[in-house]
């Protein structure tokens, strides 16, 4: 993938510093490798931005033009049984088009309907019975905070987040995109009664859905994390896509309490021991009440080595790299599924 020029857009603010370290793409590829200013740039950068948030370090990891891939142990629950299966997170930086609501390619767009997003894509897949499922989630949440003329402080505002599910009775597509004060609802599935509807939910501000927690409530270097060890927040809580849908119950939003621990835990995995900051999640939606626990890795660089629901629903890490996957559809490449803890298929 080749690198190509980023230029800063004159008088605007801190998006045009961000802009200047935002890696850009060449047309056909996933991402690109991002085109790196000089120290002195750097330091201008950090003039225009809040305290204790600095974009040389956050880019310096997730500007290197590659993914972070992590293999998880799976179990679902599905049909009144807990299902073993896989699970992959992904997380990577692309440009996205405002106006599209789609990763941009370079030169498509003005200048203006471009930021940078982390798209987290969330792959689960299990067996139930014969027939298997594959769902994926991905969530788009906005880099540099708060957006420019936003009146929401709270970091990652979401974009967009869009589910498909797949299993041999039918298919399901689900998409949410943020407009202003309201999440735009589209949905189109194989159910008699769901087959197509769109709806426009009232977004309370702070709200916040499930299908961003695994991005929300990670630390990420020169970036402040959402709670201090030991706070607590209540927030207007939006059930995720796949919750909805498994439940097959209307999209609402109930609510939530966040609390980070004080210290830091130790957790043993299939890839090792690791401390991590442990969150607890408690919600109040329709249909009742669960609790979760999320726990990322204490040091750098955070990732999620495990969550559990009250309701069986649980992911444990298997392996973790960082890749440009979207470079490796060649024969034989399936290997590289070794390093994320998974099984290459039988040939």
């Amino acid at each position: 993938v080749t690198a190509r020029p980023c230029s800063a857009r004159p008088g605007s603010g801190i998006l045009s510093c961000m802009r200047s370290v935002v890696p850009c793409h060449e047309p056909g590829h996933g991402h690109g490798k991002a085109r790196w200013p000089s120290p002195r740039l750097l330091l201008a950068i950090s003039c225009f931005l809040p305290a204790g948030v600095e974009a040389a370090d956050f880019w310096s990891v997730w500007g290197d033009g590659k993914a972070e891939l992590s293999g998880y142990r799976l179990t679902q629950p599905r049909y009144g049984q807990n299902r073993e299966g896989t699970a992959v997170l992904i997380y990577v930086t692309e440009d996205f088009s405002d106006s599209a609501r789609v990763k941009a390619d370079p030169g498509k767009h003005d200048k203006s309907d471009v930021y940078p997003v982390l798209k987290l894509n969330f792959v689960r897949k299990f067996q139930t019975g014969i027939y298997d499922y594959s769902v994926l989630t991905s969530t788009f949440a906005r880099v540099d905070w708060p957006a420019p003329g936003s009146k929401d402080d709270r970091p990652w505002p979401l974009r967009k987040i869009s589910f498909s599910s797949q299993e041999w009775c039918g298919h399901v597509y689900h998409q949410l995109l943020a407009q202003p004060g309201k999440l735009v609802s589209q949905s189109h599935s194989y159910f008699d009664g769901e087959a197509d509807a769109t709806q426009d939910l009232d977004q309370p501000k702070g709200g916040v859905s499930e299908d961003e927690l695994p991005v929300l409530l990670r630390s990420f270097e020169g970036r402040v994390d959402l709670l201090a060890p030991g706070a607590s927040i209540r927030v207007p809580f939006l059930p995720s896509l796949l919750r909805a849908r498994l439940l097959h119950q209307p999209l609402s939003f109930g609510t939530a309490t966040l609390t980070r621990k004080a210290t830091p835990d130790s957790v043993i995995t299939p890839l090792g021991r690791f401390a991590v900051v442990t969150y607890t999640v408690a919600i109040q939606i329709q249909g009742g009440g669960e609790s979760g626990t999320y726990q990322f890795e204490a040091a750098a660089p955070h990732r999620l080595i495990r969550w559990h629901w009250d309701s069986g629903d649980e992911g444990q890490i298997l392996g973790s790299t960082r890749l440009p996957y979207w470079m490796l559809h060649g024969a034989g490449d399936e290997a590289h599924l070794k390093q994320l803890g998974l099984t290459p298929p039988r040939k």
